[in-house]
């Protein structure tokens, strides 16, 4: 099996290249943009390079053409019309309009790497237009050569995938510091305040506690008011429940001693637009210095996350909060879909326990959950280092 590596200043200067020098069937494996000439690190300007392969096939179909020709021009000769020397020239005409044209519609056998990681970035539930910009760049960024590296290539889409997570980072606030935590049912909103209040509430070996307090306005939800008030008994916090904008509005008057206060909202489908509404402005008692995070499970599907991210948008949330991390094995949809809405994570939660089963969210956590990756840790936290990224310290 014959290769091939072909340069020019453009794809079509390039494909004329392999289709005059190779004809027809030409197998294209990589295109990528290369720079080309100068002088002295000057005039450099921006080419394209082709490699690829000749089958056997294509080698019988351009001796064939070959034969084909020759015999027309070989029964021409014989003869002395003008017409049918007319007939000959436009037969050699169409016959070079196929041979250009060969390359074009031959098929274009990706890279069997390439064809690897696809499926492996699609196992993981990676959305299509995140899987194709990933493997795009591998064809424009990588050699043939390189692309025999199966874990260099691997490692360089997880360090791509690492770029495009977006990390959740404070901003400097007045106290008390006025947390808002919104979200659909069911996505543990209640568990995580408690866990939010413990860590940042209990003092512990290395850091003093902050003054935390607690509010919900969840007094529908059977059972929700007593869950927050026990974990409130439990960690000594104190925990208020409101239901009315000018409720609320007194209870933050009233804890503007705190360092911190935690607000725990009602479970709103995402497509219940009126009661969304409603408890907008209801939460605006809180006032402008009041941050909102919004809560969604990881285990949702991503039709649902597209519309949770969408819907809950009028409040302005300011990070992402994923819970259940350890009730799944894909987290490639929430990855793509948050990278592509520009959203930033602040915290993961993974597990029922106050408050250990909370942590502030990581890219290596993150990259880590991936499935059939080889990770070489060491690489990915020289690339992404750990910095103490809580929120409230």
């Amino acid at each position: 099996m014959e290769y091939f590596t072909e340069r020019g200043a453009s794809h079509r200067d390039v494909l004329d290249k392999i289709s005059s020098k190779y004809g027809l069937n030409t197998i294209i494996m990589t295109r990528k943009t290369i720079t080309m000439g100068g002088f002295l690190g000057l005039f450099k300007k921006e080419g394209v390079e082709y490699t690829g392969y000749i089958s056997d096939k294509a080698r019988q179909d351009t001796s064939s053409r070959d034969n084909q020709a020759k015999k027309a021009i070989l029964e021409a000769a014989g003869k002395k019309e003008s017409s049918l020397m007319e007939n000959l020239l436009e037969e050699v005409k169409s016959l070079r309009g196929e041979l250009h044209s060969g390359p074009i519609n031959a098929p274009v056998k990706q890279h069997e790497n390439i064809e690897n990681l696809d499926e492996l970035l699609r196992e993981n539930d990676f959305s299509h237009n995140f899987i194709t910009e990933l493997t795009d760049r591998l064809k424009k960024e990588f050699s043939l050569e390189d692309l025999d590296d199966y874990s260099l290539i691997q490692q360089s889409i997880l360090e791509w995938i690492g770029d495009k997570i977006r990390i959740y980072k404070e901003k400097p606030s007045r106290v008390p510091r006025i947390f808002i935590l919104v979200g659909p049912t069911g996505v543990g909103k209640t568990t995580t305040i408690a866990k939010l209040a413990a860590i940042k509430g209990i003092a512990t070996s290395d850091k003093s506690p902050l003054s935390v307090r607690m509010i919900t306005i969840d007094n529908y939800r059977i059972g929700a008011k007593k869950q927050i008030e026990t974990y409130g008994d439990i960690m000594g916090i104190p925990v208020s429940c409101v239901e009315t904008f000018g409720d609320l509005e007194k209870k933050i008057h009233q804890y503007n001693d705190a360092d911190l206060i935690l607000v725990d909202t009602i479970g709103k489908s995402p497509t219940d637009f009126m009661k969304l509404a409603e408890m907008r402005k209801l939460l605006d008692a809180c006032g402008n210095g009041s941050e909102v995070h919004l809560a969604i499970s990881s285990t949702t599907k991503t039709c649902d996350v597209k519309e949770i991210l969408s819907q809950f948008e009028p409040f302005k949330y300011e990070s992402v909060i994923l819970t259940k991390l350890d009730e799944t094995a894909l987290v490639g949809n929430i990855i793509s879909l948050l990278a592509e809405c520009g959203k930033a994570i602040s915290y993961i939660t993974d597990g029922q326990v106050v408050p250990q089963d909370i942590e502030a969210a990581t890219k290596i956590k993150l990259l880590e959950k991936l499935a059939g990756f080889s990770v070489d840790r060491e690489k990915l936290l020289r690339k992404f280092p750990i910095y103490n990224s809580a929120i409230w310290r």
